[in-house]
C-alpha cells in the first residue's frame, strides 16, 4: 500500500502532541495545562490538513480528555448535546421545509431579480441581508434561515457562469457566514456573547451605570459595517475580481420568479412558520433601549431563562411534522425521510467545539493563557487591547463563540483589578473578538454550517479567514480605543 500524504498528517498531529506531553511544561503546578495544549495542537493539525475527516477529528476530546485524566467520559460528551445543538437540527428541518416545498427558489429569484446579474452585487446583496438580519437574531439561526436561499441562488446561476462556478459558490457561502458573525456584533443581543457579556458585567459590576443598549451599539455598529464592507472586499478579490464571468440578462430572473405563480398552501405555512420563527427570535429575550425595556415573551413560562433560541427552532420543527399537506395527501409539511438529510457530521464538529472549550477551561489552559497577559501591567492601553484581541481570537477558532466569551470574561474580570483599567476597556474588546472565528470551520456555527456543503477548499477558508482575522483585530483595537481611551 502507497504512503499518502495524508498518512504523514495523520502521523504528524498525535505525534506533535506526544512531543508536547513529553518535553514541553508550561506549568510546572498543573501538568494538565500542557495535556490540553497537546491535544489542541493534534486537533489543529487535523483540522487544518484535513488527514481524517473533520467530524473524526471532532472525537479527539471525548477520547483523549479522559485518558489523560483531565474529565470524565460522562462530562465530555454532554458538551456534544449542548442546547445550541437543538437550534442547529430544527434550523436544518425548516431550511429541508423551505427547499422541499421550492420556497428558497422563490427567495433566491426575487434576490438576484433585486440586486441585477453582477457576480459581486449578488455577493454583497446576500452578505447586506444576512448582516442586517443578523443584528437582531443569532447568527447560527440567520445562516440557518439563508442558507437554502443562498444554495438556489448559487443554483439558479450556475449554468450561466463562464468559468469558475465553484469559486462564486464559495464566495457567496463564505459571505453568509462571515456577514451572520459580523452582523451578531451590532446589538446586544446579536449573538449570545454579547448578551453573556451584559449579564456578568452587571453582575460583576453593580454599581456601574455605563453599558447600555445605545452605548454599545453606538460602538458596535461602527466596527461591525466597517469590518461588513472590508470582508465584501475580500471576498470579492478573493474570489470573483477577474475570475468570474456571468452572462445573463437581469430580466431572466424576473421572468422566473412570475413563472412560479401564486404561493401553494405548503409555500403559505413554510413561510408563515419561517417569519414565525424569526419574530419569536427577535422578541424572546428582553432589550434594554436605555429608556425603555422591551420585556420578551419568556417571561410568559414559569422559569423564563429556561427558553432559549433552540426552544423556537424545535417548535417550528415540531410545526412541519404536524400541518398537512394538500399536495402530498395524508403526510405532513415533512416527513421523517426528509430528516435523514441531517448532517450528522457537522452537528459532531460543533459539538466539539463545545468540549474543546471544557477542557480549556476545566485543565486549566485558559488560567495560563490569562496569567502570561499579567506582564501587560504598565503597558501602553492600546497594546494590552491588541494582545487580548489577539489571545481571544485564537481561542475562538478552536471553540464556538459563546464558550470563548464563557471562558475569557472572567479572566478579564480577574485581569482588570491586576492592571487597574477600566473594565469596560478589556471586556468589550474580548467580546468583540470571540467572535472572530473565520479561520475554521468548527470556529462558529455558521462556519460549520457553509463549509458542510462541500463547496469550500479549507485552503481557501484558512487564507481568507487568517486576513480577516487580522483586520477584524485591527479593528476593534483601533475603534475600541477611540471611543473607550
Amino acid at each position: 500500500m502507497k504512503i499518502h500524504k495524508k498518512h504523514i498528517f495523520q502521523i504528524l498531529g498525535p505525534l506533535l502532541a506526544a512531543l508536547i506531553w513529553l518535553f514541553i511544561d508550561l506549568d510546572p503546578s498543573n501538568r494538565q495545562v500542557t495535556l490540553m495544549a497537546g491535544i489542541t495542537i493534534w486537533m489543529c493539525v487535523w483540522w487544518f490538513t484535513e488527514a481524517v475527516g473533520l467530524a473524526v477529528t471532532a472525537l479527539i476530546p471525548v477520547l483523549m480528555l479522559p485518558v489523560l485524566g483531565i474529565s470524565d467520559c460522562k462530562i465530555v460528551a454532554q458538551q456534544y448535546s449542548d442546547s445550541i445543538i437543538f437550534l442547529f437540527i430544527g434550523g436544518f428541518l425548516l431550511a429541508f421545509a423551505i427547499e422541499k416545498w421550492c420556497l428558497h427558489k422563490r427567495i433566491a429569484l426575487k434576490i438576484l431579480s433585486i440586486v441585477g446579474t453582477k457576480p459581486g452585487t449578488i455577493l454583497f446583496g446576500v452578505m447586506l441581508a444576512t448582516y442586517l438580519i443578523s443584528n437582531w437574531i443569532s447568527n447560527t439561526a440567520t445562516t440557518m434561515m439563508l442558507f437554502s436561499a443562498v444554495l438556489a441562488l448559487i443554483q439558479e446561476t450556475k449554468q450561466y457562469i463562464e468559468k469558475n462556478q465553484g469559486k462564486f459558490a464559495a464566495a457567496l457561502l463564505l459571505g453568509l457566514a462571515f456577514s451572520a458573525t459580523i452582523g451578531g456584533l451590532a446589538t446586544p443581543v446579536g449573538t449570545p456573547p454579547n448578551m453573556y457579556f451584559f449579564k456578568a458585567y452587571h453582575q460583576a459590576f453593580p454599581l456601574n451605570t455605563d453599558l447600555n443598549f445605545l452605548k454599545w451599539s453606538a460602538i458596535a455598529y461602527p466596527i461591525s459595517s466597517l469590518f461588513l464592507l472590508i470582508t465584501f472586499l475580500v471576498l470579492f478579490y478573493y474570489f470573483i475580481y477577474n475570475k468570474v464571468k456571468l452572462n445573463i440578462d437581469k430580466a431572466y430572473f424576473k421572468i422566473s420568479y412570475k413563472q412560479l405563480g401564486v404561493f401553494a398552501w405548503e409555500e403559505k405555512w413554510v413561510f408563515s412558520i419561517f417569519i414565525m420563527s424569526i419574530l419569536l427570535w427577535f422578541s424572546r429575550a428582553d432589550i434594554d433601549f436605555g429608556n425603555f425595556k422591551f420585556y420578551g415573551w419568556n417571561h410568559l413560562f414559569i422559569v423564563p431563562k429556561f427558553m432559549d433560541d433552540s426552544f423556537v427552532a424545535l417548535l417550528a420543527a415540531m410545526l412541519l411534522f404536524l400541518i398537512p399537506s394538500k399536495k402530498n395527501d395524508g403526510q405532513a409539511l415533512l416527513i421523517w425521510e426528509d430528516a435523514k438529510k441531517l448532517r450528522y457530521d457537522i452537528i459532531l464538529m460543533f459539538g466539539s467545539g463545545f468540549a474543546l472549550a471544557y477542557g480549556f477551561e476545566i485543565s486549566g489552559l485558559s488560567n495560563w493563557l490569562a496569567a502570561n497577559l499579567q506582564v501587560l501591567k504598565g503597558v501602553s492601553p492600546i497594546f494590552i487591547i491588541l494582545c487580548i484581541c489577539i489571545v481571544v481570537t485564537i481561542i475562538s477558532e478552536f471553540a464556538s463563540n459563546i464558550a470563548s466569551i464563557q471562558l475569557v470574561i472572567p479572566i478579564m474580570i480577574a485581569l482588570q483589578k491586576d492592571l487597574d483599567l477600566p473594565p469596560l476597556l478589556l471586556m468589550m474588546p474580548a467580546t468583540f473578538a470571540a467572535s472572530l472565528g473565520f479561520m475554521l470551520p468548527i470556529a462558529t456555527a455558521a462556519n460549520t454550517i457553509v463549509f458542510g456543503t462541500k463547496d469550500i477548499q479549507i485552503r481557501d477558508m484558512l487564507r481568507v479567514g487568517f486576513l480577516l482575522d487580522a483586520i477584524g483585530i485591527i479593528i476593534i483595537t483601533l475603534m475600541c480605543y477611540l471611543y473607550l481611551v
